[in-house]
């Protein structure tokens, strides 16, 4: 995280009201990409949810001129007019949005008698503080606006933003457009959807079929994929205090543009295939999985929607495959894929993942992100240093956030530097593991930039880029595309149940539970064990639901196959009637 300068030049702070009219009012169902954030913001802490930016002011602009500005894109874009009636603690999130055809807002003007040498950076920090208070959905104005001015003069504005109407590409366009009416040009039609014609397209029968088909898309990784990347010792909880470490290399930006001309592929697909190649291999996994986010502007009339368009990409790369450019040649369609079916309900989508996963008896991890920004409008200016210097290859560590992953990568730009930051689980990559990571895949670039790297055994590409696969003891083993420790599925198991004795084993390609029941003690059914294994199960990457739940009598031994069985099942309500043998 980026540490302000210290604002000595402070003399005072006032609060301005800007009025706007002239738009028009209407209201409808929110959108797709609405409902998803609306969900984070109602669950998340608002700093981590919440966006920001920091908008220079041309010189010689004066306060009025500003306001004005503020005020010409608040009346220009619906969105900024919008709010979400909802009850408060009512348990259900907003299903529909309100456009104003006027109103107003509150500036906060931060006067200055000096303000610090890098203003940049105090302006960072500034808009990063205005994050850290949730945006009340039914009510507020969706930017929090702070005007740092020197002299009663404006000179940079710090921008936090409601997630809700704008993601980063949106705040990229009303920055250009900012920038467009201080310098006195006109500003073309709006020509872009709009967050209600968008939702409208959505409710369309069309826009049901899509959803559908994302529904689908998601629900194929979901049965077959493994329920966690990063599945080995040390994984656990739900949450993890992660530093972030950025990289700044023109080795890396020079090994990319190489690697794209050798290959043909676009650089943005050369380094996602890097990244997915290298994050399997150190999770000894035969595929990588992983969420990438897209703010779905790839149709030209979504390209400068205001409005909030990001959702969940499912990214599934087999890297099964005897070269990197093996591997390269399928990336683009699997990442295409991926995007194509990243318009879904999101409300839908967690009701699919809750019954797939009971079904599975899996947890879906989010564990892996990877998320390129590099090509949108705006990259949030102050997410890192300017590349002036240009350094061949410098790592930063940054402060700590509470992270719902394990992997966190964000893709900042690609020349002529690249930069990105990265958050990796410090329980599965202290300090030094974590910068071999990120180096590492700046030595994998440079390798597939001289020549395609072998792929077929790991020890190629630990030699090529110094990072090395996940050691797992031979307690771990591979049942149904996932890693799982059987011991410490008994040991869940026996906590949900109360402490009753478990013995877990793999019998083909199935784990099975034997579940010791003796005089006296309450009658659970495989139904009842499934649910109350399912609750603990968060936080567990390790831990696979068995595929069925055996009730002997007495305490399970190690033949626990070959005692008086009570009853049986596979837990999974209506998937199978369990039998009981009395």
């Amino acid at each position: 995280m980026t540490t302000a300068p210290a604002p000595g030049g402070v003399t005072g702070s006032r609060t301005l009201t800007v009025r706007y009219t002239g738009g028009g009012a209407r209201r409808g169902p929110v959108t797709m990409g609405q409902a998803n954030m609306i969900r984070c913001i109602l669950r998340d802490e608002p700093d981590s949810i919440n966006i920001h930016d920091v908008w220079p002011v041309p010189d010689d602009t004066g306060m009025d001129r500003a306001l004005d500005a503020l005020a010409t894109l608040t009346t220009r874009h619906e969105a900024l007019r919008t709010t979400f009636p909802y009850e408060a603690g009512g348990g259900t999130a907003p299903a529909e949005q309100v456009v104003a055809a006027e109103g107003s807002f509150t500036v906060t003007v931060l006067d200055h008698d000096a303000l610090p040498e890098d203003t940049d950076a105090y302006a960072e920090a500034v808009a990063r503080a205005a994050r850290a208070t949730r945006f009340r959905l039914d009510l507020d104005f969706p930017l929090r606006l702070r005007i740092l001015a020197l002299a009663g003069r404006p000179v940079r504005i710090a921008v936090a933003a409601s997630h809700a109407v704008t993601d980063g590409s949106a705040l990229g366009v009303l920055r250009d457009e900012w920038l467009a009416l201080l310098a006195g040009e006109p500003l073309p039609p709006v020509t872009a959807l709009t967050p209600l014609d968008l939702a409208a397209e959505e409710h369309s029968p069309a826009g049901r079929r899509k959803s559908a088909a994302s529904l689908a898309h998601w629900e194929r990784i979901l049965r077959t994929g493994p329920q966690a990347m990063f599945a080995e010792d040390g994984a656990a909880g739900t949450e993890t205090d992660t530093p972030g470490l950025t990289l700044r290399s023109a080795r890396g930006a020079r090994a990319l543009a190489a690697a794209a001309r050798r290959t043909g592929a676009l650089p943005g697909t050369v380094l996602l295939t890097a990244w997915c190649v290298l994050t399997a291999h150190r999770a000894g996994q035969s595929v990588c999985v992983a969420a990438v986010p897209t703010s779905n502007r790839f149709l030209p009339k979504l390209a400068r929607s205001v409005g909030t368009l990001s959702q969940d990409a499912l990214l599934d790369l087999d890297v099964r495959a005897p070269s990197f450019d093996a591997v390269l040649a399928k990336a683009w369609g699997a990442a295409m894929n991926a995007y194509r079916h990243s318009r879904f309900d999101a409300l839908d989508l967690w009701e699919l993942i809750g019954r797939v996963t009971t079904e599975r008896g899996s947890q879906f991890a989010r564990d892996a992100v990877y998320n390129d920004i590099s090509a949108l409008p705006s990259t949030l200016a102050g997410a890192a240093a300017p590349d002036e210097d240009a350094p061949e290859l410098e790592l930063v560590w940054g402060g700590a956030q509470s992270l719902p992953t394990r992997l966190l990568t964000f893709v900042y730009e690609t020349e002529p530097v690249l930069r990105l930051a990265t958050w990796a689980d410090p329980a599965l990559f202290p300090r030094a593991a974590a910068e071999e990571l990120v180096t590492g895949l700046v030595r994998l670039l440079e390798a597939v930039a001289e020549a395609d790297v072998p792929l077929g055994a790991p020890g190629p590409l630990t030699e090529a880029t110094g990072v090395r696969p996940v050691v797992r003891g031979p307690e771990w083993v591979r049942v149904d595309g996932c890693w799982v420790r059987p011991a410490a599925v008994a040991e869940a198991l026996a906590e949900a149940l109360g402490g009753r004795r478990v013995e877990v084993v793999v019998e083909g390609p199935r784990l099975v539970a034997y579940i010791g029941e003796g005089e006296g003690a309450p009658e659970l059914t495989p139904d009842q064990a499934h649910a109350a294994l399912m609750g603990v199960l968060p936080g567990r990457p390790g831990v696979l639901a068995p595929h069925r739940y055996v009730f002997v009598e007495g305490p399970p031994r190690q033949s626990a196959a070959a005692q008086r069985i009570l009853r049986e099942g596979t837990g999974r309500t209506g998937r199978e009637m369990p039998h009981d043998h009395r």
